[in-house]
Formats: C-alpha cells, sequence, structure tokens
C-alpha cells in the first residue's frame, strides 16, 4: 500500500501549483501554439485545461485557475459567457486521464495494477478528450465570425514565451518519465513533484512562505475525501467478496450476455461504487483491467461535469458566474461528442493498451 502515500503529495503538489502562478505561464504558451484557430481563446482554454490538470492532477483546480484568468480575455472578445464556462467545464476533466492523475492512482490500489501502465494508458484517451472540445469549439466558431483571433506573435516573442513556461511543463516529464524509467516509484515521483512545484513558485516569486500553512491545510482537507473513499471501498470489498457478491453478479452478468462489449457498456452506466463487484467480472470475461481501469476513468471524468452532483460543473459555473441551467445547455454538444470518445475507448481497447504495451509496461 505504499503507493497511497503518493495521492497525498500529488495533492499537495496541485494546490501549490494552483497557487503558484503557472496557469498564466502555461495559458501563454498554448497560446502561442493554437492562437490562430478559429475560437482561439476558447482553445486555448481547452489546451491550457489539459496541459494544467495534467500537471495538477485536479479537474477542480483546473477550472478554476484557468476560467479566473481566461474569463476577462474571453468577456473582452464577446464571447457568450455560458458558452465560454461551458468550453471550460468540458475540457477540465481531461487532465484527470493525462497523468499524473490520483483517481488512477486509486484505481491502481484497488484492483492491484501497475501505476505506471495505467498512467501512460491513460495518454491517448485524454488527448482525444481534449481534440472532441476541440472540434465543438472549432465549429462554434466558424459559424461566428466575429470572434476574434489571437494577435498574431512573432517568432522571437512566441519562443520567449514557451521558453518561460517549459520549466512548469517539465514537471511532466520529470516525474512521468521518471516514473516509467525506474529511477523512482509513483510515492518517490508525488514528492518530487511536491519539491518542483515548490521550488518553480518561489523562483516566479509567486507564493510566500506564510500562504504554505493554508496550502498544507487544503491538501489535507483533499487528502482527507480521497483516503476516506478508499477505505470505505476496502471495506466494502472485503464485505462483498465473503458474501460471494462478485460470484453471483458474474453469474447474472453471463445470463444477459456473453459479449464483453455490452458487458462494459452495462458496467460503464453504474461504475463508480461497484468496482469492488465489477473487477473480478470484467477479469473473468478476459477484459483486460487497464482498458476497464480506462473506462471507470473517462466515466468519472464525464460524472464530474454531469448534474446533480458533478463538482467541476458547479465549481466551472460559479467561477464563470452563470447560472447551472444556462451552462448545461450549452453542455450539450460537449457530452455527445465526449459520449462517442467513450464508446470508442469501450469498443477499440486498442486505444488505451497499444502505448503501455509499445513501453512494455503490459503484456498483449
Amino acid at each position: 500500500m505504499a503507493p497511497l502515500l503518493a495521492i497525498p503529495f500529488f495533492v499537495l503538489a496541485g494546490v501549490i501549483i494552483n497557487n503558484g502562478g503557472i496557469a498564466l505561464l502555461l495559458i501563454n504558451a498554448v497560446k502561442v501554439m493554437v492562437g490562430r484557430m478559429p475560437g482561439s481563446l476558447a482553445q486555448t482554454n481547452v489546451a491550457a485545461n489539459a496541459l494544467f490538470g495534467a500537471v495538477s492532477g485536479s479537474a477542480v483546480a483546473a477550472a478554476a485557475a484557468i476560467r479566473s484568468t481566461m474569463g476577462s480575455l474571453e468577456a473582452k472578445d464577446k464571447y457568450d459567457k455560458n458558452f465560454a464556462a461551458a468550453v471550460n467545464i468540458a475540457s477540465a476533466p481531461s487532465g484527470m486521464l493525462i497523468p499524473p492523475s490520483n483517481l488512477m492512482i486509486v484505481y491502481s490500489l484497488v484492483s492491484s495494477t501497475s501505476i505506471a501502465a495505467i498512467f501512460v494508458a491513460g495518454y491517448v484517451p485524454g488527448l482525444m478528450w481534449a481534440g472532441a472540445c476541440m472540434v465543438i469549439v472549432h465549429l462554434y466558431a466558424r459559424k461566428r465570425p466575429e470572434l476574434k483571433l489571437t494577435e498574431k506573435i512573432g517568432f522571437g516573442q512566441g519562443a520567449l514565451v514557451i521558453f518561460k513556461a517549459t520549466p512548469a511543463l517539465m514537471l511532466i516529464v520529470v516525474v512521468i518519465g521518471g516514473i516509467l524509467a525506474g529511477i523512482f516509484t509513483p510515492t518517490e515521483g508525488s514528492c518530487i513533484a511536491v519539491v518542483y512545484s515548490l521550488g518553480l513558485s518561489f523562483i516566479y516569486r509567486s507564493i510566500k512562505v506564510k500562504q504554505l500553512l493554508g496550502m498544507l491545510l487544503d491538501a489535507t482537507r483533499a487528502t482527507a475525501v480521497v483516503m476516506f473513499l478508499i477505505g470505505v471501498s476496502s471495506i466494502m470489498g472485503f464485505v462483498l467478496s465473503i458474501a460471494e457478491i462478485p460470484a453471483e453478479v458474474s453469474n447474472a452478468m453471463f445470463s444477459i450476455s456473453d459479449n464483453p462489449v455490452i458487458l462494459l457498456l452495462v458496467i460503464a452506466v453504474v461504475l463508480l461504487i461497484f468496482t469492488p463487484i465489477f473487477l473480478p467480472i470484467v477479469t473473468s470475461f478476459g477484459i483486460n483491467p487497464m482498458h476497464f481501469g480506462i473506462i471507470m476513468v473517462f466515466t468519472l471524468c464525464i460524472g464530474v461535469i454531469t448534474p446533480p452532483v458533478g463538482p467541476v460543473l458547479f465549481i466551472g459555473a460559479k467561477v464563470a458566474g452563470v447560472r447551472i441551467e444556462d451552462v448545461f445547455r450549452r453542455l450539450l454538444p460537449f457530452f455527445g461528442a465526449l459520449v462517442v470518445i467513450l464508446l470508442m475507448v469501450i469498443f477499440t481497447p486498442s486505444l488505451s493498451l497499444w502505448l503501455p504495451t509499445q513501453l512494455g509496461l503490459i503484456t498483449p
């Protein structure tokens, strides 16, 4: 259970990043790369959320940090505030699929699978999530030519902006690269993430020593919730195993269909609470636990932006100053695109398994 220690450190690193002024650096770097696309500010929001969520590991932090910076810029360029909020909300969870991800660590602990493998398995689905959001933004912007492109940035200025953001981007390379190369364990990688982000924030002079206590308290609160959920899940799994409920459910599933794809479609609907039941069932169907894990994480990512209890939806709407019912209507095209991507992930296991297989983290 040593990897369990990685969670509080990754959470703390995310809190430091959220308070360390790194969001603005990432936004500026992304504007250089996507600033000439239709709906450039909204496209910047999507890409920045993917990067910030990957660095911080938190969709809620990404939605709050990126929106607080992008809001005034989008208002100045006459973006519909409900659409702008929807873009921010829909794209924020992409960082939960792109490692490091606390949700993937929890799944690894529950399923006794490799953290490095589940991390790598999330890259393609995570990029597909962000890509789907960018496609919706592109279609929206094509019908609204009044939306301005970002002012063209010269090569020298663009290179300087990316250079300034490189240390922040290197956090992902250092942590994930070190874990995959076997240089350090996920727990050690999480500690390195804390030291790296803290040092970077002090170099940028974006946080002060007196803020550290408050950040530690924020990280403690967030970690307590995650640890409680893990503890309850472990107890529930033990009780279910003693009662032989997974075997009974497995027999019931076999009576419905012996098609693994049909099984995954059913499970995707009721995934959150019943993971301890479904994991033995999917393995009995010959489904790779990594594939199942990515489906679970993807489904939960959709859940965090879905009423009635989607935390990213509520935080994103609050930060944008819009009503839930207004922004939800703007979210419907994004939901449609994300469900299509989820179906692609379910029907095409190679989207999740190809990369970790190529890196030798799992066997075909």
